[in-house]
């Protein structure tokens, strides 16, 4: 039965790639994880894949269910309605011009830098530092004919590759939290921060990002990623994310094209800049007010939720204020924007359901046990590295992955004699290789929706730059580790 935990994954990328369809690729695999999770409760009979069709829409009930899960949700929806006041208010239009007349973002270079830069500086949070950039810096990406797609790449790789280098966070309460059971010969904290430099894949990642932008060059799908005109009104979003169905740009660009450039000339940068400096201050209070004044213990998904819903009232209130909308105008733009998204929510509800279901599977705790038997020591680290990789791609999830993998390679510190700091940075990079890319991860499709991107397109083009910087990872364990161990 262990090898079959696999099979979820592998019918979720088979048929992403075969159908080029998230949602149906989601739900296969959760079926096929259901009807695997049956057959380890009652033999084979008729009545099986109706139960597996049933138990597979209560998974998705009791992940609804789930108070963080309903509040990831809301947060996806109410980021629609942001993005709709943003764009539909001239704000977007009004921030490109302030930038460019400033000097700050005058050409493509200027304007990837800025969307790098803004991603490192806000680490505290993978989910904010994505919106942050993706939301600043996507029209201008637009006004250069740069592709949503390398915007994508570029928020996605500066978001939780930052986080789990400076660690200042969430993520590096969680880490210390599941350090602090074994006996290191030295405390978590001294582990954790000697494991930055030894964290291989988020820093080849940040290295590649950053020389794809200085020079503009890309390999794989992404030179052949579509441009989205400036002028162009309607929102990549409105497109069902990673489905075959085609939006109609002509027609709605026709009946919105001289809307959109009234919104230029009329548009004000604090329609956009207020909401977003409103969900960043929301966000931090939010976490030091959950974690009663620690920022590390603060609920990430209240915080993101919250905040989501102060900017978006924000925008209200600006927008009626300077009678730049009616009540029912605001409500109806709100509606659209959330509906734009309604794909998006599918997606992070059946990837929730289904990294659930493969958990109970015990998929994760397979790929490690595999990893972890018979190997000679300078292996180690490189194959921890391999079953983070695996883990967190096929269940999506990087802080899962480090809840399975610590507890199999902190022992190996005392038991084997070995560095835990070259251990644990393993276990992280590997980790974050999935939280990456994973096409059902929850931090890819955040990037997908805040650079307006097919979420099928972001991982099909972020992918093959990804897969370098691991195999490069892959091969600095294998020679730290020999150089260490052997």
């Amino acid at each position: 039965m262990s090898w079959l935990t696999l099979l979820p994954a592998l019918v979720a990328i088979v048929v992403v790639f075969w159908r080029k369809e998230v949602i149906i690729a989601l739900g296969a695999a959760l079926f096929t994880a259901v009807l695997l999770l049956q057959l380890q409760q009652s033999p084979l009979g008729i009545s099986l894949p109706l139960n597996a069709a049933v138990e597979s829409i209560e998974v998705l009930v009791d992940t609804v269910a789930d108070e963080g899960n309903a509040r990831l949700l809301l947060f996806a929806l109410l980021v629609g309605a942001l993005m709709a006041y943003m764009r539909d208010s001239g704000g977007v239009s009004a921030l490109v011009t302030r930038l460019i007349n400033a000097g700050v973002a005058k050409n493509a270079r200027q304007s990837r830098l800025l969307a790098f830069f803004t991603g490192i500086i806000i680490f505290i949070e993978s989910n904010l530092s994505v919106l942050t950039a993706g939301f600043l810096t996507r029209g201008l990406f637009d006004k250069f004919k740069l592709s949503r797609a390398e915007l994508a790449y570029i928020v996605d790789s500066t978001s939780a590759p930052v986080c789990i280098l400076i660690l200042l966070n969430g993520w590096g309460a969680f880490i210390l939290g599941l350090l602090g059971h074994y006996p290191l010969g030295m405390s978590s904290v001294d582990v954790m921060l000697g494991s930055i430099a030894l964290n291989f894949y988020p820093i080849f990642t940040l290295l590649l990002v950053f020389f794809t932008i200085m020079t503009g060059k890309h390999v794989g799908p992404m030179r052949f990623a579509r441009v989205y005109s400036y002028s162009e009104p309607t929102d990549v979003t409105a497109q069902p994310i990673g489905a075959n169905i085609t939006h109609d740009h002509a027609t709605t660009a026709s009946v919105s094209h001289h809307t959109h450039h009234q919104d230029q000339q009329r548009g004000k940068v604090r329609y956009m800049i207020l909401p977003l400096l409103t969900m960043i201050f929301s966000m931090v209070g939010v976490m030091l007010w959950t974690g009663n004044g620690d920022l590390t213990a603060g609920s990430g998904s209240k915080a993101v939720l919250y905040a989501t819903a102060a900017a978006c009232i924000m925008s209200y209130v600006l927008l009626t204020i300077d009678k730049r909308f009616t009540h029912q105008q605001l409500v109806d733009i709100g509606f659209k924007g959330m509906s734009e998204l309604l794909g998006l929510v599918t997606i992070l509800l059946l990837a929730i359901a289904l990294g659930s279901a493969l958990k109970t599977l015990g998929t994760g705790t397979f790929i490690a046990q595999l990893v972890s038997q018979s190997l000679p020591l300078w292996l180690i680290p490189a194959m921890l590295f391999l079953a983070g990789a695996l883990i967190s791609f096929t269940t999506g999830t990087s802080w899962g992955t480090f809840a399975i993998l610590i507890p199999i390679g902190m022992p190996l510190v005392a038991a084997l004699d070995l560095p835990p700091a070259l251990l644990l940075a393993a276990i992280l990079g590997g980790g974050v290789f999935g939280d990456h890319c994973s096409p059902i991860s929850d931090t890819t499709a955040v990037s997908a929706v805040a650079a307006g991107c097919d979420l099928l397109e972001h991982v099909q083009t972020q992918l093959p730059y990804a897969l370098f910087c691991a195999l490069l990872s892959l091969i600095g364990y294998l020679l730290v580790g020999w150089m260490w161990l052997a």
